[in-house]
């Protein structure tokens, strides 16, 4: 067998008879050095590369203070635009802008990165997101709740602010989408002066525009308008009905109502002769172009983070008319 090579640390040095390093061996030393030094520095790098990519992501509650910058006043009056989920201080990758956040907007705003949730209705079936009438265990809302935490989402409420800025990002948003804007009144801008059509062109046109073919309609189909008003989401019966009852209307475009004020109080003018119509949009129909706008205005000014908007499906289908 051969010998196994014997390597000394030391060497005898031939003039002053001291022990001395071996060369070879410095060598190898200063490279394991070398090496050793390498390894620690990339281990470092490694373990520091997520908290230094963490750390540039701003938080959900800079992002909202980046909002509140720029809608500057009402912020200390009382509002439902506050955090309804989550940890504010969640360093964000996404964010959602959405009409609702339904859970299939919540499903989907999970699957895309996205970790805030900016959304102009309630969460939790409740206009201050606090459901009267249902237990705490609710199977429906606990799930929510539990993939909202288990998703590490944050949802924030942006309403009352979005609807108060000048112009109104709702209604701005559902101007432009109809395509309305060089017929809007400048004096009143949820009145609209429209080239002279009938209440069934206008439900076509309207209905085309939004996607959304599923319109709920009081009135006479060949009646002549031209004079509307656009009250978006549930502006309530007293706004509604003074509305129709103005001589400045025709018709009046609103997401919703109940059906014993403002769709009774149509039928009854239709039943005493009067040239009045009602289309109801549906809630999400009737303001989701606003969020759309939302997502737009958003990226003017919050930077570094991916902001989509995602819409809220329309929930409703219909079944074909019966043949009598």
């Amino acid at each position: 067998m051969p010998k196994a090579a014997v390597y000394r640390f030391t060497s005898r040095d031939k003039q002053t008879g001291e022990n001395v390093e071996n060369p070879r061996f410095a060598t190898l030393k200063a490279t394991i050095a070398a090496m050793a030094s390498a390894i620690l520095a990339t281990t470092a790098l490694l373990h520091s590369e997520p908290a230094r990519s963490q750390a540039s992501k701003p938080s959900a509650r800079e992002i909202i203070a980046a909002i509140q910058r720029e809608i500057p006043t009402g912020w200390d009056q009382p509002t439902v635009d506050t955090f309804k989920a989550g940890n504010p201080d969640t360093p964000i990758n996404g964010i959602a802008v959405t009409m609702m956040a339904t859970m299939d907007v919540l499903q989907r705003a999970a699957a895309h990165g996205d970790n805030l949730i900016i959304t102009h209705e309630p969460t939790f079936f409740d206009h201050l997101d606090a459901p009267q009438g249902i237990k705490a265990d609710d199977a429906v809302w606990k799930e929510k709740r539990e993939f909202i935490q288990k998703n590490a989402l944050v949802v924030w409420r942006l309403h009352d602010h979005w609807h108060n800025r000048a112009p109104d990002g709702i209604l701005a948003g559902m101007t432009r989408v109809l395509g309305w804007t060089q017929f809007q009144n400048p004096k009143n801008p949820h009145l609209y002066t429209l080239p002279t059509t009938t209440l069934r062109k206008l439900a076509e046109d309207v209905a085309r525009k939004l996607d959304q073919p599923i319109l709920r309609i009081v009135g006479d189909p060949d009646m002549s308008v031209t004079r509307v008003a656009l009250a978006p989401g549930a502006s309530g019966f007293a706004k509604q009905a003074s509305a129709l009852e103005s001589d400045d209307v025709d018709v009046l475009l609103a997401g919703e109502a109940p059906e014993w004020e403002t769709v009774e109080y149509a039928a009854d003018a239709v039943s005493q002769g009067r040239k009045k119509a009602l289309i109801l949009l549906g809630h999400v129909p009737s303001e989701q172009a606003g969020m759309e706008d939302c997502a737009s205005w958003l990226k003017s000014f919050v930077k570094g983070v991916r902001i989509e908007f995602v819409a809220t499906q329309q929930p409703f289908w219909t079944v074909p008319a019966a043949r009598k």
